[in-house]
């Protein structure tokens, strides 16, 4: 990924598609201003701390392109840690094209699996971001009692079940399902070993990108409430400050915790002790869900009536946050976090 923050002209660009994307447009031309600026090359040199700033900042105007962003960067550091010299110089050559990668992981009622028999693909993946423009899915397939990653070429319309998805929010996303069943092996990219898409520190020791598009859109939204009130001229009452000031403290913080968390998550210390990093990765994802919560209360509180308005800007951009920050398995990394919290000899013992 391109090491440069993104422009204010760029970031302009994105917050207005946005509207449009949300009404049906199609985000494919955001994800254009995204390649043509740099930002999905594959960049093994790419700061961690950076990487965080720069999905922030997309999710700060667009979270709907944030989130692809963010499953194409995933899939190319997956494919960097866990593929052959051969496969990334065969990525990276689709990357100087058109290929635009994604993550999709989720199963539905039919399991993605490989028929070894017939050496086919069956099933499907639901929930699967950005169907047409995802060129290419880093998908988990069920092999012979094992889980394989395979990189998948997801162009065929015919395939996509955009009709799937009916979410109030992240609507622009298009995560609707795409049908596998009769995909040859042969045409499948095989990444890494059986059972290493779960290892750690690379999967929940992951979710710091999570956490830093659930920060990034929460300062958008704040941003935008601020404003509204700003031009009604009710920004500089008590009640507004003692409401949104919080949220920006609490945001500054979590947004040291996340940097902290992609810094060490990337780092060969992670490899000798990756429950750390996935302490650290979880515990940024869950402070800025908390954090998002609040913004979306304080949104409606501070603006009252107009913020419900389908029109609004701020009530299209607290539906997508309420959206995106309802990732599963919530409960089970609180859980995590706190026993590796606690089984440390100190607390001091937890932060890098």
């Amino acid at each position: 990924m391109n090491t440069l923050l993104p422009t204010v002209a760029l970031l302009d660009t994105l917050r207005t598609n946005a509207a449009l994307e949300d009404e049906g447009a199609c985000i494919g031309p955001s994800i254009s201003l995204l390649r043509h600026a740099g930002h999905l090359r594959d960049s093994g040199n790419a700061s961690p701390r950076t990487t965080a700033r720069c999905l922030a900042k997309v999710a700060s105007v667009n979270l709907s392109v944030a989130r692809l962003l963010e499953g194409h960067v995933n899939a190319l550091r997956l494919i960097e840690l866990l593929g052959t010299e051969n496969q990334r110089r065969e990525v990276n050559a689709t990357l100087e094209q058109d290929a635009f990668l994604g993550v999709w992981g989720a199963d539905g009622a039919d399991p993605l699996r490989l028929d070894t028999e017939t050496g086919t693909l069956c099933g499907s993946k639901i929930y699967s971001s950005g169907l047409g423009t995802v060129t290419h899915a880093l998908v988990s397939v069920d092999v012979a009692s094992t889980t394989q990653l395979g990189l998948v070429n997801v162009r065929e319309t015919c395939r996509q079940d955009s009709d799937r998805w009916s979410m109030s929010g992240m609507r622009a996303t298009r995560s609707g399902a795409f049908e596998f069943t009769g995909i040859s092996s042969d045409a499948v990219m095989w990444i890494g070993p059986p059972d290493s898409y779960m290892t750690e520190p690379t999967f929940i020791g992951g979710v710091w990108r999570i956490a830093a598009l659930q920060l990034g859109a929460t300062i958008g939204l704040v941003e935008t409430v601020s404003g509204q009130l700003a031009d009604m001229g009710r920004l500089d009452a008590e009640a507004q400050l003692i409401r949104l000031t919080p949220l920006v403290m609490r945001a500054l913080a979590a947004e040291e915790l996340t940097r902290r968390a992609a810094e060490f998550a990337e780092s060969d210390a992670a490899r000798k002790t990756p429950e750390r990093a996935v302490a650290l990765s979880a515990s940024a994802r869950l402070l800025t869900e908390e954090i998002g919560l609040q913004a979306i209360t304080a949104s409606e509180q501070s603006l009252g009536l107009i913020h419900f308005d389908k029109t609004s800007q701020s009530g299209r951009m607290a539906r997508d946050l309420a959206v995106y920050l309802r990732q599963a398995a919530r409960d089970a990394l609180l859980l995590r976090v706190g026993k590796h919290v606690f089984e440390a000899q100190t607390l001091w013992d937890v932060m890098p």
